[in-house]
């Protein structure tokens, strides 16, 4: 394999706690690999499969719009450094552990092959704020997407990645997976529940794979506030339908989303390919995700008092401190 040479960057805390620019060859590649992305219409699923092909990668993905998956295959075409990587389409609905099945299928027939080499389990939504006045139905589609998703895609295609020489599971989860909150006046329940639950699932599966199937790598994502489209897809995919006013209200939340977010998905999407790369199980997403795992590991008792916030932004301001200083 060709070697990939990844710089990253200044403001990134590396292992050694240090946060100096370092550049780390890697061994690997992405050429010619087989890869999965859930969730490829928007946000960093869009982004993965666009970043995956640019690096030479044939890619296919699942979304429920037909429309925006075509969107990005056409970026992921145009991205790909030759005319014979494959992309190809599926709708798909996560939640339906049949559904995904049937992709898996697609998927390799698609690629005339028995495996795969890379599953990117990227698909989810908020929702089920809280277990007292949110529904059920509400709870129970953004935990049917955002676990059950996860839990069906390494069911269905574990068997393709074993049959690989080499095969890599990264799952999706959030700084909601090591903190159940976005606030101390907001309940963020079913959402927290979810990413919890990801995130033991993935920790679990790295034994799992070690003694059943060594040759499987398995890694855990957990990004803070990235530019991603959740709350559209939330609304539009949602459990229940909307009024005008609470779309437009919606649609007012998405942009102020987005347009507040620290980290865009495309500089989301390039650490964690290159955290793959490197072989990390443990990838965190953005300086907020460094700042709140570091207050939650120094105080947790302590992390649902509300004070976690303030500390939470002093580090934030104390890494871009740093930053403005080492590029200055």
């Amino acid at each position: 394999m060709s070697k990939c040479v990844a710089t990253f960057p200044a403001k990134r805390p590396l292992p050694d706690g240090t946060t100096a620019r370092t550049t780390l060859t890697l061994v690997k590649s992405f050429a010619g690999k087989i890869a999965v992305v859930t969730g490829g219409g928007t946000g960093m699923g869009r982004e993965l499969v666009v970043q995956l092909a640019a690096a030479g990668a044939h890619v296919s993905m699942c979304d429920l719009s037909e429309e925006r998956m075509q969107e990005t295959a056409t970026l992921a075409r145009s991205a790909a450094p030759a005319s014979d990587i494959r992309i190809s389409t599926h709708i798909c609905d996560v939640s339906d552990e049949a559904a995904m099945y049937v992709f898996r299928d697609e998927v390799l027939t698609a690629h005339d092959t028995d495996h795969i080499n890379l599953l990117f389990n990227n698909a989810g939504l908020s929702g089920g704020g809280s277990v007292v006045t949110d529904s059920r139905e509400s709870w129970d589609r953004c935990f049917d997407i955002c676990f059950n998703g996860v839990r069906w895609g390494v069911l269905a295609f574990l068997p393709a990645l074993m049959k690989s020489d080499e095969g890599h599971i990264v799952n999706t989860s959030s700084v909601n997976g090591f903190w159940a909150s976005i606030g101390p006046d907001r309940p963020h329940t079913a959402y927290s529940a979810a990413k919890f639950a990801v995130k033991g699932f993935t920790e679990a599966l790295i034994t799992d794979m070690q003694v059943n199937a060594p040759h499987v790598l398995v890694s855990v994502v957990m990004p803070g506030h990235i530019g991603t489209s959740i709350v559209q897809n939330s609304m539009n995919f949602g459990a229940r339908s909307l009024s005008a006013e609470e779309k437009e209200l919606m649609t007012l939340a998405d942009q102020m989303f987005q347009e507040n977010a620290p980290m865009t998905a495309a500089a989301a999407t390039t650490v964690i390919l290159t955290d793959v790369l490197a072989e990390r199980w443990r990838i965190l997403v953005g300086d907020d995700a460094y700042a709140l795992d570091s207050a939650v590991r120094a105080d947790p008792e302590n992390a649902y008092d509300g004070a976690i916030s303030e500390i939470l932004f002093r580090n934030l301001n104390d890494a871009r401190d740093a930053l403005e200083v080492a590029t200055d």
